[in-house]
């Protein structure tokens, strides 16, 4: 789950995280009037969706950036209404963008160096790692692919958590003035809470900022959360902006499906990440272009299996269906029967690609072959994905 910008600075201010002052709008009133109550300051106003490179990016109305200075409340009011109701397209959104419905009204900062600082997740450890670097306010993908030198890398104990040598350790690699250290210091231990206190997979500001009066401020901050430890943190959920989400894995999440979707034309329904991601590889590897991921996973119910279906018909770009499931936990024949229910529910206008492997695997066959449901059996999954990229092609 990700959260919005401005969620993301009322969450570290809870640890004393230094960011700056300012509030979130949705109308224009709103807007002019949190200008107001900052003073006499510049302002920044930016637009927040669940996307980088919003300074970058540029509104469908001819507007340029989704960030803007302002040094007036009435400036501030006439920047927003070119960004709230409006599309922003970054290069993170694709060509179609995200609708702007709330901007962050905040106090500008005079900057003199701009900071890259996370605290992740490393996967190949299972422990916390800071990533920092001197390099900020860019895409630290850019920093690594051109100057890997000067990437950062502290990992972390996670049962000593963050020690006090390594904060100031991490803020002279990257360059802080004895007289910054200490409040560096403070500032990457909030951090740190933060992430192991909401269960974060991470927690990055870029910028982490140095203002010219020596200031050291979070200016921009993006969490990503554990979603299998969200019961823990309904606050944190409450957060969680369907707006910004494909409507597809809003209503997958409802069913306790695992759906993220893609840009090809042939749907999956496998049970099991690790099987969902073999049988998008090999729809590749013959040539086809999987139109999703969904794992049903392996205690999946009749009832969530025709909700999967009527997530795979309702994407347009679909040529065909190929369903790909190992019965283990998972029975086939709950599987076919799932499929029966879903036919005569849904209107299945596109070809059906079934392989079946594992327990109860006859009782599932023939189930099938007993219905009146149109479908290509496939005997392995090399078969099936051979069978759905064909399907899809004649489609």
């Amino acid at each position: 789950m990700n959260i919005h910008e401005y969620q993301a600075k009322e969450l570290l201010q809870r640890f004393e995280v230094a960011t700056t002052r300012g509030k979130v709008a949705s109308t224009l009133d709103e807007a002019e009037q949190i200008a107001r109550e900052l003073g006499d300051v510049d302002v920044v106003v930016k637009a927040q969706i669940h996307a980088g490179g919003r300074g970058k990016g540029e509104f469908k109305n001819g507007f340029n950036g989704g960030v803007h200075i302002r040094k007036t409340p009435q400036e501030v009011r006439k920047v927003a209404a070119k960004m709230l109701g409006q599309i922003l397209v970054t290069h993170q959104t694709g060509p179609t963008g995200r609708v702007v419905n709330k901007v962050l009204v905040a106090e500008s900062a005079e900057i003199a160096r701009e900071i890259y600082f996370a605290v992740l997740l490393d996967r190949a450890t299972a422990a916390p790692l800071i990533v920092a670097s001197s390099e900020g306010g860019v895409d630290i993908e850019t920093v690594a692919a051109k100057s890997p030198e000067k990437i950062i890398r502290e990992p972390i104990d996670p049962l000593a958590g963050l020690q006090p040598f390594q904060t100031r350790k991490v803020a002279k690699q990257l360059g802080f003035e004895s007289s910054q250290l200490k409040s560096a210091a403070k500032l990457f231990e909030g951090l740190y809470r933060t992430f192991v206190a909401f269960d974060c997979s991470m927690v990055e500001v870029n910028p982490l900022v140095i203002t010219t009066k020596g200031d050291v401020l979070a200016l921009d901050a993006k969490f990503n959360f554990d979603d299998n430890a969200l019961y823990r943190h309904p606050e944190i959920e409450a957060l969680r902006d369907v707006a910004e989400e494909d409507p597809r894995e809003v209503e997958a999440s409802k069913h306790g499906l695992n759906y993220i979707g893609l840009d090809g034309n042939i749907a999956c329904l496998v049970n099991g990440a690790g099987l969902a991601m073999a049988t998008m590889d090999i729809i590749k590897f013959y040539g086809g272009e999987p139109a999703n991921f969904l794992d049903v996973g392996g205690g999946a119910t009749e009832e969530q299996v025709t909700e999967a279906f009527k997530i795979l018909i309702a994407d347009k770009k679909v040529k065909a269906i190929l369903v790909n499931i190992f019965g283990g936990i998972m029975k086939c024949d709950v599987i076919a029967q799932g499929i029966i229910n879903a036919a005569k529910t849904v209107n299945l206008s596109v070809p059906l690609v079934i392989r079946l492997e594992g327990t109860n695997v006859e009782r599932g066959k023939k189930l099938l072959k007993e219905s009146v449901v149109e479908l290509i059996a496939a005997d392995d999954l090399a078969d099936a994905a051979q069978k759905a990229v064909a399907a899809a092609k004649r489609k």
